[in-house]
């Protein structure tokens, strides 16, 4: 077999890997991509969404919090659009009334199923006033 024949399969060789490899990393990536989106935006493409794990955020409509067996269940208001979560797990230290949130998880029916949550803070850090 000749010096360059030999030398083009390799090539070729290589080159189906690479595309192998590039091909899987693209598919794990895009399974593993959590996107955020407004209350508003979410509310907007629920039907899209589906099942499909993403974040959502927005600010704790003040009073709705209750305390659930396993959680909390609150409403999440943004842009206009106000949707029910329920968390399930503890809630973050600063979760509060008007608190800005993240939540990660998806649509169950007509509310969040929240499995993470964050609470989202500006830069600038301003400590507690003493009495």
């Amino acid at each position: 077999m000749p010096e360059r024949s030999r030398r083009a399969r390799y090539v070729v060789a290589a080159v189906l890997c690479g595309a192998a490899v590039v091909w899987l990393l693209a598919g794990a990536l895009r399974e593993n991509l959590v996107y955020l989106q407004p209350v508003s935006r979410a509310v907007e493409q629920r039907e899209e969404q589906g099942t499909r794990t993403f974040r959502i955020g927005g600010t704790v409509v003040p009073g709705s919090i209750t305390e659930t067996a396993d959680g909390v269940r609150f409403d999440v208001t943004e842009g206009g659009a106000t949707v029910s979560v329920l968390h399930h797990g503890d809630p973050p230290d600063l979760f509060d009334d008007e608190a800005p949130v993240v939540c990660e998880g998806r649509w169950q029916g007509k509310a969040f199923d929240s499995r993470r949550m964050l609470i989202r803070h500006g830069s600038q850090y301003t400590p507690p006033t003493e009495p």
